[in-house]
């Protein structure tokens, strides 16, 4: 039969090919000098760097709170040690590894905020039992071996945590296990899974930071300054540490020549790719280099999450690019909010901008409009299906 099977459909329906997932690459005016001259000279950043040099200066801790955490963190570090060596009869639970991780251990701590943090990797499966009979030997073995040490032992959710009685320091101990143990975790006995697999990748954040960003002095700069910008602006709090630290990394070290930006050209460039959409959906984003799939840090916030950072990006790089930094650094009149009240700066009339994101109707609303339509677009509809 010539031509019969011409046109049809041999063995089933066409496969289902999944579409190929393009990312978008935000623009970014650091990367593009070579290709885009310039027409103007570039800007005197004197002042915002001045100003920026001493908001670093204020968030970086005294050295009195640098020595008092400091000697918590050698003792506590001692004791842990000694149990994993030598548990001494010690048997509910066995030590893999201990190490210390967070912004204490990058260098990025916060003046005010005096906690260091310390991952314990366990060979066994952690329970509450467990956790918290290893946070009462270390507590004891604290008070007899250090007799001036005055602490105290609280519950946290990941683990336990050592406070000095004058609450001038605090040592949180992040319970995790050997990753073969993840999978084999009960949820009526054991911790949370979540909260394994996050202490678990704490260590592997510690590590890569250690090997790229703990000899870049401007690196650490910028991530107090990013930290403390969060934590005035409400609009930046889905920003977890970790991306904050990639993201600062970035802005300071991904240039043309290899070389790290300036401290202003690096908080301004950190703003500008916010803004430009770095963290928003179908962009390229930046890739978790602890991860061994390809995972876009910024995929763990909701795409609600994504469009609140941007924005509130674009609002604060608006005020930033008119001169208007004093209120980025904490520098505000009472009761000035730039990202709620419009400004005038320097002449320009400055409002803030909205939310572009609309959260999709619920199925049940979809359903009743469909439902209350006429039939000739029912039947269009179908059609439309069909073909």
């Amino acid at each position: 039969m010539r031509g019969a099977m011409r046109g049809r459909m041999i063995g089933g329906p066409r496969p289902f090919f999944k579409k190929q997932f393009i990312p978008h690459i935000p623009f970014d005016l650091y990367l593009t000098g070579p290709i885009l001259q310039r027409v103007s000279p570039p800007w005197d950043d004197s002042e915002l760097t001045a100003a920026l040099i001493k908001k670093a200066h204020e968030l970086t801790p005294s050295d009195a709170e640098h020595q008092s955490l400091l000697n918590l963190v050698t003792k506590l570090q001692s004791v842990l040690d000694q149990i994993t060596v030598d548990p001494r009869g010690f048997d509910a639970c066995a030590i893999d590894e201990v190490r210390q991780v967070g912004s204490y251990r990058k260098g990025t701590m916060i003046a005010g905020h005096n906690v260091a943090d310390f991952v314990i990797l366990l060979k066994t499966f952690p329970t509450e039992e467990a956790v918290m009979r290893l946070g009462q030997k270390v507590l004891e073995d604290l008070r007899a071996s250090y007799a001036s040490l005055k602490v105290v032992l609280t519950k946290d959710p990941c683990g336990f945590t050592i406070k000095s009685q004058n609450n001038t320091s605090a040592a949180r101990c992040l319970i995790t296990t050997l990753f073969p143990n993840i999978r084999k975790l009960e949820t009526d006995l054991h911790l949370p899974q979540r909260l394994l697999v996050n202490n678990l990748a704490a260590l592997r954040h510690s590590r890569w930071f250690e090997d790229n960003g703990q000899n870049q002095s401007g690196v650490k700069t910028l991530i107090r300054l990013i930290r403390d910008l969060r934590n005035r602006f409400e609009g930046l709090l889905p920003l977890n540490p970790w991306m904050v630290d990639l993201l600062c990394h970035y802005s300071m070290m991904n240039t043309p020549d290899g070389q790290p930006l300036p401290l202003a050209d690096g908080f301004k460039r950190t703003l500008q790719l916010l803004a430009s959409g770095l963290f928003t959906p179908g962009s390229c984003g930046i890739q978790d280099p602890c991860e061994l799939n390809v995972i876009r840090v910024h995929t763990a916030m909701t795409v609600e999450e994504q469009d609140i950072v941007c924005m509130t990006a674009q609002n604060l790089v608006r005020h930033l690019l008119n001169g208007n930094f004093g209120p980025l650094l904490g520098i505000t009149k009472k009761g000035e909010a730039i990202e709620r009240d419009a400004c005038v700066v320097n002449g320009v009339v400055i409002n803030p901008l909205g939310t572009a994101y609309e959260k999709p109707p619920e199925r049940g609303a979809e359903e009743e409009l469909l439902e209350g339509s006429d039939g000739e677009q029912t039947e269009d509809i179908e059609g439309m299906q069909t073909e």
